[in-house]
């Protein structure tokens, strides 16, 4: 049985829904499970092997990722004053 666009939008709204998000919220979506060609093949090189500068092939297991930026503070870490670096450690 074939997912009609319909069908795949409503199972994608019911999950924003289910985990609070809304209309409001900035979203950053992103594909993974993708492979990136960065260095210029010499030539002659196999392109299944060796695929040109700038090639981007998505895998049969690639997937999305959609981050929700509003609900993403960056705290940075804070140092624990209970612990001191071993060379500050007195015997």
């Amino acid at each position: 049985m074939t997912q009609g666009t319909g069908d795949m939008l409503g199972q994608l709204a019911i999950a924003l829904q289910q985990l609070g998000w809304d209309g409001d919220d900035k979203l950053e979506v992103n594909i993974g499970g993708v492979a990136f060609s960065g260095i210029q093949q010499t030539e002659g090189a196999n392109p299944k092997w060796a695929k040109p500068y700038g090639t981007t092939s998505y895998q049969n297991d690639a997937f999305i990722v959609i981050k929700n930026v509003n609900r993403n503070p960056v705290v940075p870490s804070q140092p624990n004053p209970e612990l001191k670096a071993h060379h500050e450690q007195v015997s």
